[in-house]
């Protein structure tokens, strides 16, 4: 009988353990909020993450890869001037800490709040789509892109060496048996050549590792190991492996060919998703390490030059509005127009389908060329 209970007790006590926090881990969370509190931070963890909140998650774990807060909030925590400030480190932290989450994804993604449901994934008639810019006058690119977590492991900040290898092992197969306009080669970033670096970097293709705020997550352990990129032929398909996601799926061209540049991603992610089974959310969408690449995680954009409206930003500004797009600077975020040419997107990627969230984009630049012609 005693012996019985002194098994039932230790199994208790190594359930505690595992589910108990670090108390050095506490002491760099208590550390770390008063500093946030204290600060003049924008960032989005700052505006949802009360006293109340914090001391509700300071304690809890994610039950498989026992990730905790600090993992959750860390690059937050280091960088103040971070514009959302969290990364969710496995699948399961959406879910044990979403009292921090919930707010944040309903305030970055237009009011998607915790008793929304994503639709179902649906990529529509990819023949809707046509030439936004068939004269060439305007687009000069045209790009389409969604992220993807493989079924079965953690995000970045979880990952083994061992897992990245594996994955990255998967990853090379599936593609390596792409065929037609797809078909193309694996380029591990382990050991390549100097002169298939430079290739790379001249096509714009290569990632490099990741920046501060993804360092202080944790996104870049054992960096390359694991680590990888697609290109079809054609360099008009593209795959990153394990840069800030499993997956980056991206198909692109020059022009304004929305409709094959979209075909070619959806054909691309059903063939893959036949191999590589993906981590989804019935009430998310897919799951990435990002709360803001949700839902769809799909981003239609466009480099366009239009010069007239970019003498009138309010006017543009406006037209994007009413359609839900993000107006950046030729070379993304944080930077200027070159030219006036503007990379422009999408901006809603919850609580539509992928064939909306595209449509919103298509209709937008259709607009707005409509526009700049009128000018």
């Amino acid at each position: 009988m005693f012996a019985l209970w002194y098994l039932t007790f230790a199994v208790d006590e190594i359930r505690k353990q595992d589910t108990m926090v670090d108390a050095a881990v506490l002491a760099k969370l208590e550390e770390g909020y008063a500093k946030l509190a204290a600060s003049d931070s924008k960032s989005l963890l700052k505006k949802y993450l009360t006293k109340e909140v914090f001391d509700n998650l300071k304690n809890k774990v994610t039950p498989t890869f026992k990730s905790t807060l600090l993992d959750v909030i860390q690059s937050g925590l280091e960088n103040h001037d971070s514009g959302v400030g969290i990364y969710a480190p496995d699948a399961e932290a959406y879910t044990v800490f979403a009292d921090l989450f919930d707010p944040i994804i309903e305030d970055y993604h237009g009011g998607f709040k915790k008793t929304d449901k994503h639709p179902a994934s649906t990529f529509g008639d990819v023949s809707t789509f046509g030439n936004v810019d068939p004269t060439n006058e305007y687009v000069i690119s045209t790009r389409v892109r969604c992220g993807r977590s493989m079924q079965g492991y953690p995000f970045n900040p979880c990952l083994t060496e061992a897992q990245y290898k594996e994955m990255e092992g998967k990853v090379s197969s599936t593609l390596s048996g792409l065929e037609g306009e797809l078909k193309g080669k694996f380029y591990p970033l382990t050991g390549m050549e100097k002169a298939v670096q430079q290739q790379l970097i001249d096509d714009h293709f290569l990632f490099k590792e990741g920046d501060r705020f993804l360092q202080a997550a944790n996104a870049c352990r054992f960096w390359p190991s694991g680590r990888g990129i697609y290109h079809n032929d054609a360099k008009t398909f593209l795959v990153w492996c394990n840069e800030e996601d499993h997956l980056r799926i991206i198909s692109m061209q020059q022009g304004g060919d929305l409709g094959q540049i979209y075909k070619r991603l959806v054909t691309a992610v059903n063939e893959i998703e036949k191999r590589v089974p993906f981590s989804h959310d019935d009430r998310l969408g897919f799951l990435t390490f990002c709360p803001t690449n949700l839902g769809t995680t799909i981003r239609a954009s466009v480099h366009i030059k239009v010069p007239k409206l970019a003498s009138n930003k309010a006017k543009l500004e406006e037209v994007a509005a009413k359609y839900n797009l993000q107006v950046r600077g030729t070379r993304g975020e944080h930077t200027e127009a070159e030219g006036g040419v503007y990379d422009i997107s999408n901006k809603r990627r919850m609580g539509l389908t992928e064939f909306e969230a595209v449509k919103e984009m298509y209709d937008g630049i259709t607009e707005l060329i409509k526009l700049e012609k009128s000018l």
